[in-house]
């Protein structure tokens, strides 16, 4: 069996990295997937997320901008 994973990333990293977003109340990105959304298939999509940033082929789409006011007005 040839291993055709380019970077040793644990899956428990991805699983770890869910949890922060979701800890952090994580929303909708650009993609518009909610977290709901995402949970419905929990395990198939943190296995496909990890599948595709160990075989190097894991594209991330684009952040969400969100302007943050501040009290200085700058």
């Amino acid at each position: 069996m040839t291993n055709t994973h380019r970077f040793m990333i644990d899956k428990w990293q991805v699983v770890q990295a869910y949890q922060l977003v979701k800890a952090n109340k994580g929303t909708a990105g650009i993609d518009k997937q909610t977290m709901l959304s995402f949970e419905k298939d929990l395990k198939n999509n943190l296995y496909k997320i990890w599948n595709r940033m160990s075989s190097g082929s894991y594209f991330p789409p684009a952040v969400k901008v969100v302007a943050i006011p501040k009290k200085s007005g700058g």
